[in-house]
């Protein structure tokens, strides 16, 4: 009896892996697998791109020192008040001084549509602050071979419409050291030992005497050293306890979780699944399923 059952369990488990490899072959499985991948591609833009909006955020003075070349706080100026819809894929920063407005869109992967955007919201800035200068920086965080990383300019018939453009790798990794809230991207910058840099930025954030400071600029260099650092390097050199307990750490990873849910949705959506469904599936609310699916219908008309 015990060999037959033996047997039996045996067949069972093989009729099971076979199952198993069927499923793995078929369309809605694959479906799901590739739906997946969608969602963790953009999971891991939207990291790097919230923590750079953070940064900005935080640390405005440091970043108008850098890129204004006066040590002034900006305060945040929402895209909404210049009639424009937040883009949530897109780490757009709008800071604004009594007499400047500072523009950043920080970029991981180029864009061609990135020259017109810089155009469209320079237009609409001047529309509500006519007497306001306007900086605009695209900042490339991860270098790369393309050639759109060297436009600067947007130009249709009569219209040129010119902003600036920084490399990230090619600037001195030094520079960021000088200023605590750019700390995390010198790990970016041009250096011939990534490491050492990594190891500089962490001797300067222990020089930070607020513990809640010093955790999140310990948090935002660690996800920015991913770009170019394996995690067992970075965990090796940061404190990766102090990394998670940071504010910044956990506002992201409860915004990764949404919006993997939010990918999953709209791909689901996309490929016309029912809202009752889509809801079922990801953990989202009908009413959020339900706006979703109206912006698909907006953009696809």
């Amino acid at each position: 009896m015990a060999r037959k059952c033996s047997t039996s369990s045996r067949r069972d488990t093989e009729r099971g892996t076979v199952d198993r490899t069927r499923n793995s072959r078929s369309p809605s499985f694959r479906f799901i697998q590739n739906q997946i991948g969608i969602a963790i591609g953009m999971i891991v833009l939207i990291m790097y791109d919230d923590t750079c909006r953070f940064l900005a955020e935080h640390f405005s003075s440091d970043f108008a020192s850098w890129l204004l070349g006066t040590c002034v706080t900006l305060t945040e100026l929402k895209p909404s008040e210049l009639s424009l819809d937040p883009i949530r894929a897109d780490a757009l920063i709008l800071l604004q001084s009594d007499d400047d407005i500072l523009h950043i869109e920080f970029q991981t992967v180029p864009r061609n549509t990135i020259p017109f955007r810089m155009l469209d919201y320079r237009v609409r800035s001047y529309r509500k602050y006519p007497n306001k200068n306007m900086r605009q920086v695209v900042i490339y965080l991860k270098q790369t071979g393309s050639e759109l990383v060297y436009q600067t300019s947007f130009t249709m018939e009569r219209t040129r419409h010119e902003f600036e453009v920084i490399r990230l790798w090619e600037q001195p990794a030094s520079l960021f050291l000088e200023y605590p809230g750019l700390i995390p991207f010198a790990a970016l910058g041009d250096t011939i030992d990534i490491e050492a840099t990594l190891r500089q930025a962490a001797q300067r954030i222990d020089q930070v005497a607020d513990p809640v400071t010093k955790a999140n600029l310990v948090a935002a260099s660690g996800i920015l050293a991913g770009l170019r650092l394996e995690d067992e390097v970075i965990y090796r050199i940061l404190q990766r306890d102090i990394m998670q307990e940071s504010t910044v750490y956990r506002s992201i990873a409860r915004d990764e979780r949404r919006e993997e849910k939010r990918s999953i949705a709209l791909n689901f959506l996309r490929d016309g699944f029912s809202v009752e469904a889509v809801s079922h599936g990801t953990g989202l609310s009908i009413e959020e399923v339900q706006q979703l699916q109206q912006q698909l219908d907006a953009t696809s008309h």
